[in-house]
């Protein structure tokens, strides 16, 4: 008989495995041996570049290829720039650059060809919806998802970078507020991970309120707040570790017995009764609940 072809397209086997991929969604501001000493002083849980260096240590194979990806930035020159720097500073020395600012760029076979070949994905910082609004659909979307399901390639984000990669994904909202409903606007991100909201500079900017709606809307959904200069690490499409200085926050809806997000016209607060919190430092490990009902299947 003989052997069935194996075709990856969007919503195929790539997104349906468990993948053999890791993730790193970094919080923001992570350290890149730049952070002041009164920072450091402050927080006794500081490792210098602790999060870029467990980026490098986990790269699979000889001289590994790492992709700079700084789409999300309004100056991806300079943004690409400073991981160029980084990266090869903690002996990453194969590290490019790819250079998509157009929906037509994310289909060049050049890029897709440089996608197949990495070890490891770097998305930088700037504006989320630039990230979904040019890569949905594209063949670098394709060929990142069938490397993170079938290979060991390390795909990292950070702030809108990190924002991007699960499916529900918050693109715009009320950080000081979030709880009047119509304040938090939702797409579907890249969906790396699945189930899973992202949210970052979480406790410095206060956006536990809006992660919170976010959630509300479909309590399967688990929220993760990042804090910056903090990251998790995901194996296996769930399996969560924490990496770095500050705290991860997940607000877990699952047992949610009561709200009103449904009943409410926009404008008005909403209001969630039953909702979890967990609050997770480096360290701590954490197992999306849907993935847990993903194996037992």
């Amino acid at each position: 008989m003989a052997k069935e072809k194996r075709e990856v397209i969007p919503n195929s086997q790539a997104t349906r495995v468990i993948p053999q991929g890791r993730l790193l969604i970094i919080g923001g501001k992570e350290d890149k041996g730049d952070t002041p000493e009164r920072e450091k002083e402050h927080n006794v849980n500081f490792i210098s570049e602790q999060i870029l260096k467990r980026f490098v240590e986990e790269l699979k194979g000889e001289n590994p290829l790492v992709v700079v990806i700084p789409t999300a930035s309004r100056i991806p020159e300079e943004t690409a720039q400073d991981y160029l720097d980084v990266f090869q500073s903690l002996g990453a020395k194969n590290v490019q650059v790819a250079d998509i600012r157009t929906r037509p760029d994310a289909n060049k076979p050049e890029y897709v060809e440089l996608i197949r070949q990495a070890a490891g994905i770097m998305f930088t910082g700037g504006d989320q919806l630039r990230l979904t609004a040019i890569f949905g659909g594209s063949e670098m979307l394709v060929a990142m998802k069938e490397h993170y399901a079938f290979t060991q390639v390390i795909i990292a984000g950070t702030s809108a970078g990190a924002t991007a990669m699960s499916t529900p994904m918050i693109y715009e909202g009320e950080s000081e507020g979030g709880y009047i409903k119509g304040d938090v606007r939702v797409t579907t991100g890249l969906e790396f991970l699945k189930n899973v909201a992202i949210d970052t500079h979480f406790l410095t900017r206060g956006r536990i309120v809006r992660l919170t709606q976010a959630i509300c809307t479909n309590p399967e959904c688990i929220g993760i707040g990042l804090e910056e200069d903090t990251a998790i690490f995901v194996t296996q499409g769930g399996n969560v570790e924490v990496v770095g200085s500050g705290l991860v926050t997940v607000v877990d809806g699952m047992g949610i017995t009561e709200t009103n997000i449904y009943d409410i016209g926009n404008g008005q607060p909403f209001t969630a009764k039953g909702l979890r919190m967990h609050m997770l430092g480096n360290g701590d490990e954490y197992v999306v609940p849907s993935y847990k009902r993903f194996q037992l299947q």
